[in-house]
């Protein structure tokens, strides 16, 4: 298997798509709004996706968080609530907050897994700071690394125990950018000890987990030449070091503008920097063939770790009925049950 996941261009896989997926042979697939209409016609693409690697377990990746990042929509699928009013629950009162979290969490894996999808990138472990940039925004659950660490791993267990693997994002921390990663390269300017004392705890606190996503962001205490995803300073000493993540390690999508260069080089500089997955999203062919010819086989530790993630998922799966799920979140949270 190479060391990538892909999105793909649309709703229906086209044949150039199905035999370029063949040939690259990548580790699975992730799926965007753009690919998806009707719960039958999703489950129908996500079929395809694996059929197309013939390995009926290539997982199949998606970014269901609650609030304004969400592939599945209504009239199909429930609105959810964003990560600031799980976090405000937890607030008022953190028993309740934690059950309302694993709850929703629950509920959002049972619509992923309706079309196929067994990964939500989700939970999202970047701090809420006041002169940040909108793109984290009310997606994070709180600005107090303890809190967003308990209600993220909340998010994580409701999860696993419907069977889907959660991502935990952005390792080790996108919430001090002020601009936008996706448009240019976020550039961190506080000390290590200030990091390690906010922005890395919740990812420290949860470094047990299975997957992870990097922050293209550049922390100029940790490796003022590279942003995160590209830095083997930065994945050896803080991700794999200080937090103590050995777990998958997935860069954030390659066709974000904060790296530079090619993709070509994208894929690999974040491979090279330690990272064990290249992934690209945006489902363009001619760039998908180019991060494809840059990447090569999974390593031993990263099929490792693959293999590790899908034990841990597996012995905490306890299904449960999601009207049951439904009908408490419901009491916890009148307007998102």
């Amino acid at each position: 298997m190479k060391a990538a996941i892909f999105g793909c261009a649309g709703m229906v896989l086209s044949a150039e798509e199905r035999a370029f997926f063949r040939d690259a042979d990548p580790l699975g697939f992730i799926l965007f709004a753009r690919n998806v209409e009707t719960p039958e016609q999703a489950r129908r693409l996500t079929e395809d996706l694996r059929s197309s690697v013939a390995r009926a377990e290539a997982p199949v990746l998606i970014d269901q968080e609650g609030g304004r990042v969400a592939r599945l929509r209504p009239p199909y699928w429930r609105r959810a609530p964003p990560g600031r009013v799980l976090g405000e629950l937890y607030a008022r009162d953190p028993e309740a907050g934690l059950e309302a979290t694993r709850l929703n969490a629950r509920l959002l894996a049972l619509d992923v897994a309706s079309i196929g999808c067994d990964v939500d990138c989700l939970p999202v472990l970047d701090i809420a700071l006041p002169d940040a940039h909108s793109v984290i925004g009310d997606r994070a659950y709180a600005a107090q690394p303890e809190a967003v660490a308990a209600i993220g791993r909340a998010a994580a267990e409701g999860l696993m125990a419907e069977g889907v693997m959660p991502v935990i994002k952005h390792i080790p921390g996108h919430g001090r950018a002020t601009v936008d990663s996706h448009h240019l390269l976020p550039q961190v300017n506080v000390s290590r000890d200030t990091l390690e004392r906010t922005d890395f705890v919740p990812f420290r606190l949860l470094a047990d987990l299975p997957w992870a996503m990097t922050a293209h962001v550049l922390y100029e205490a940790i490796d003022p030449e590279a942003a995160l995803t590209v830095s083997a300073r930065g994945v050896r000493d803080v991700v794999r070091g200080h937090i103590g993540f050995d777990g998958l390690l997935l860069s954030d999508d390659l066709s974000m503008q904060a790296l530079g260069g090619s993709l070509g080089e994208r894929a690999t500089r974040s491979l090279a920097a330690g990272c064990d997955i290249a992934l690209h999203c945006n489902g363009q062919m001619a760039e998908m063939v180019e991060v494809a010819a840059n990447t090569g086989a999974m390593t031993r530790d990263a099929v490792r770790r693959f293999e590790a993630g899908r034990a841990h998922v597996a012995r905490h799966r306890q299904p449960q009925a999601a009207r049951e799920t439904r009908k408490r979140l419901t009491e916890l949270l009148p307007e998102w049950g």
